[in-house]
């Protein structure tokens, strides 16, 4: 059988797999399988123990259940209100007002959690109530929510950065510093969205509060003084190389203890809640790596993806063309697949393609990271979507319809980055990472 049927033939039966619902895990593990057992002489057996264990064995892993405990203990705290608090007396005189709470809230909330579905509900419960309560435009409120929280999967700590910089060997700590200024980048163009919308609509935002003294709006950013602590200790560590990701999310943890304990939201139940949701999205993460490395071993004994690689080359694409073309198959791939197992699950067929281009694989990461961004606004698989619907009853097209802004926004950061790849590189450069 020639490699082009093969190709072909496994990704029909990746398809067919995670069509039925199976797990990921099961559908990746699966086709490795036949992809070993039926174009390949390879010992099945011990390829499979030494792949599993190898990708179960890793340090960097160990910074992702530790990130991800760190968001369910905030989550379950009075996080979002300290925020919602801290934040609004010094946006009321920006256009937009309130609506600018969703967009710094989710950025601030970003920085702790790694996670973009954990930050849509957090900051979703606290300004979703409240902005209708002043009646905010409702599309307005749940379109800055859906497109801010996205920003939980680039600011750092990002849970997808650390599966990335797994799967492709590239350095965490590096990933985590390059994804700063597009994060940055994201929150200017939301921000600069919002403003420019609500001069060109200015009936349709509420009137601000009475005024608030200098000194009131000093007293209530106390609020915000825990949260910023956290932030500093955590990816503090890492930039000025005192602690490896590892560290600073074991640091995470115990910073983010004490501050639901100092704000009354720590008991033993939310304790257990949160340790529990940790384990099940951690275990979850483990085993689709764990099927996503294998599924790479195995396609690597068939050859194709220095089939696929030379291709490529044959076509004689350049790398923006090539960008093109991923960034369409990503976003059909994010329409039904969560961002990690897009992530995982194309990382053995596309790198080499983006090394044969001459493409950087480190630049790569957050390119990847923004279109997954992307997916997660765009049904019908579009977890932030989901949550939303969740805390607003609404129908799923309204709000990805309310979303639609934020998704050429995105477009527009995406563009940015390819055309000048510094704004990714230029940090990571001068912090030696």
């Amino acid at each position: 059988m020639s490699e082009i049927s093969m190709t072909i033939l496994l990704l029909l039966s990746l398809f067919v797999l995670l069509g039925s619902g199976i797990w990921v895990a099961f559908a990746l593990l699966s086709v490795g399988m036949m992809g070993m057992l039926f174009f390949t002489e390879a010992p099945l057996g011990e390829v499979l123990a030494t792949t599993v264990w190898g990708a179960s064995n890793s340090w960097s892993l160990a910074a992702l259940p530790l990130f991800i405990w760190m968001g369910e203990i905030l989550f379950r705290s009075r996080l979002s209100e300290d925020m919602f608090s801290g934040l609004s007396p010094w946006l009321t005189h920006l256009p937009g007002r309130l609506l600018h709470v969703n967009i710094f809230g989710s950025a601030i909330f970003a920085a702790v959690s790694g996670s973009s579905a954990a930050t849509a509900a957090t900051i979703g419960k606290m300004s979703i109530p409240e902005l209708t309560k002043r009646k905010y435009p409702v599309n307005m409120v749940i379109g800055t929510l859906a497109g801010s929280a996205t920003l939980g999967l680039l600011i750092p700590p990002s849970i997808i950065l650390i599966v990335y910089g797994v799967a492709t060997e590239q350095s965490i700590a590096r990933l985590f510093i390059g994804g700063i200024l597009p994060g940055l980048l994201l929150v200017a163009l939301f921000v600069g969205y919002v403003v420019i919308w609500s001069l060109l609509h200015p009936d349709q935002i509420p009137a601000g509060d009475e005024a608030i003294s200098f000194r009131e709006r000093i007293k209530r950013s106390q609020r915000l003084i825990p949260v910023i602590l956290l932030i500093g200790g955590v990816i503090g560590s890492i930039y000025s190389g005192i602690a490896s990701p590892t560290d600073a999310a074991a640091v995470g943890v115990a910073l983010s203890l004490l501050l639901s304990k100092h704000t009354g939201t720590l008991n033993k139940k939310t304790f257990l809640d949160g340790l529990m949701g940790a384990t099940k999205t951690s275990c979850m993460i483990a085993f689709i790596l764990t099927g996503a490395a294998f599924l790479t071993v195995s396609m690597g004994f068939t050859g194709i993806p220095r089939m696929l690689a030379i291709w490529i080359a044959a076509l004689g694409l350049s790398p923006y063309a090539l960008l093109g073309v991923l960034t369409i198959f990503f976003i059909i791939l994010g329409c039904f697949l969560d961002g990690i197992s897009v992530v995982v699950l194309t990382t053995s067929i596309v790198m080499p393609m983006v090394e044969q281009a001459g493409i950087d694989p480190f630049w790569f990461g957050i390119f990847v990271v923004i279109v997954v961004e992307m997916s997660q606004i765009t049904p019908p698989v579009g977890f932030n979507l989901f949550v939303i619907q969740g805390l607003t009853g609404l129908d799923i097209l309204r709000v990805a319809y309310a979303a639609i802004p934020f998704f050429l926004l995105l477009l527009v950061a995406l563009a940015l980055i390819v055309v000048f790849p510094s704004i990714v590189t230029i940090l990571p450069n001068m912090m030696g990472g």
